[in-house]
């Protein structure tokens, strides 16, 4: 480890470490980093549970050796040095490893100042993030009814899907993007007629459909007023946003697969999206993701940061920190954490009223309780984690 040319604080990082749980069965990526001053400690997200291993070795083999010793204040120089020093840099799992590393200085920074690191962030702009929550059904009725549910207990936001091929099912359904195409319109004609104006209504394509037929889907969907429709094109596909725009007015969120800022700095510069999906963990931590906020702002972009249950409930904290305190905030995707993972995770914001709320505490909020996140290993899996093929029905391997 080379030491920067400055004198530190005097406090030291003197241990970083990878935690492995999978409390609700998603694989989750947790980095706690220690240090010389007695109980101060951060955690933060590095949450990639297709290649979760690869994550933890590249946290503990190659970014420790690198921080230990330094000043944890240092943020911005840790950052930048762990980043250039793989010099082929970049990419979900080596960004993934920085991130929890990086969210963990956020933490530690916040509870050394006793201040929640949206204070760090310039303070708060709103009081609460609003959310949103995906429902699926067999049929458009089912939709409906549930919808009507979450209505009841006060969202206002909802992700409306049919049902669709999962994550790590082994025997995978034959995937028909031709039936895929007639379904989503005609189901958003029946939640409207249900439901009324008032609800907002989001659909994710998640890339499965060509290009063409892509646009053909957001062209349909118009008279539904989408509060937004989500991946429509693969990011090596983007350049279709240009096609679309000159078609369609309908609200585009994307970058949920966008690891870098070649990928995303044309959407928000040509005005391509509405809303940025970047995975903060997947983008480099809370550093990174603090710098595509204010340039998003500066186009008009909103954040709507990616956010399932492969987000930790320390990556949902962090996330929370951002929402809270930048001006350009769209909305935040939320995942409904069941007990266990409260046990795990103690400290995870409440979402009531339609909408996630700080818990004021310093740092980012959150802890890992590492005894209970023992209790939940990783299940087996044929894959190791890894997503099964979707596949058309002559065989055509289809993505994401």
């Amino acid at each position: 480890m080379i030491m920067p040319p400055w004198e530190g604080s005097g406090i030291t990082i003197t241990g970083v470490k990878a935690i492995l749980t999978a409390p609700e069965g998603t694989r989750l990526v947790v980095v706690k980093v220690q240090t010389s001053e007695p109980g101060l400690y951060g955690v933060g997200c590095a949450t990639f549970s297709q290649r979760a291993h690869a994550v933890a070795s590249a946290i503990e083999d190659y970014l420790a050796p690198l921080v230990i010793g330094r000043d944890p204040g240092d943020i911005e120089d840790i950052w930048q040095s762990c980043f250039l020093s793989s010099y082929w840099r970049g990419g979900p799992v080596l960004n993934n490893a920085l991130s929890g590393i990086d969210q963990a200085l956020w933490d530690i920074k916040g509870k050394l100042a006793n201040v929640p690191v949206y204070q760090l962030f310039g303070g708060k702009v709103r009081r609460a993030a609003d959310v949103y929550v995906h429902v699926k059904g067999q049929d458009v009725a089912a939709v409906a009814d549930k919808i009507t549910g979450l209505i009841e207990q006060g969202y206002r936001h909802v992700r409306a899907q049919p049902m669709s091929p999962g994550r790590l099912d082994m025997a995978q359904p034959t995937w028909d993007g031709r039936a895929y195409t007639l379904a989503v319109p005609r189901m958003f004609d029946y939640l409207r007629s249900e439901l009324g104006s008032e609800i907002e209504l989001i659909h994710d394509v998640h890339e499965r459909l060509s290009p063409i037929d892509a646009i053909a889907l957001a062209k349909n969907l118009e008279p539904y007023d989408l509060y937004f429709l989500e991946d429509l094109f693969a990011p090596e596909d983007h350049e279709y946003l240009r096609m679309l725009r000159a078609q369609s007015p309908i609200a585009i969120a994307s970058g949920e697969l966008y690891v870098n800022q070649q990928e995303y700095v044309p959407l928000v510069r040509d005005r391509l999206i509405d809303f940025i999906r970047v995975h903060v963990s997947a983008l480099g931590g809370l550093t990174p993701a603090r710098k595509l906020a204010t340039l998003c702002e500066f186009f008009g972009v909103k954040t709507a940061w990616h956010g399932p249950d492969d987000v930790s409930p320390v990556g949902h904290m962090a996330q929370l920190h951002l929402d809270l305190s930048v001006s350009n905030f769209g909305i935040h995707e939320a995942h409904l954490f069941g007990d266990r993972a409260r046990e795990v995770f103690p400290g995870l914001a409440e979402v009531r009223d339609g909408a996630l709320w700080s818990n004021d505490n310093p740092g980012l909020g959150i802890d890992v309780d590492e005894a209970e996140a023992a209790r939940y290993p990783y299940e087996d899996h044929p894959l190791n984690g890894g997503w099964p093929t979707v596949r058309t029905a002559d065989g055509t391997i289809v993505r994401p």
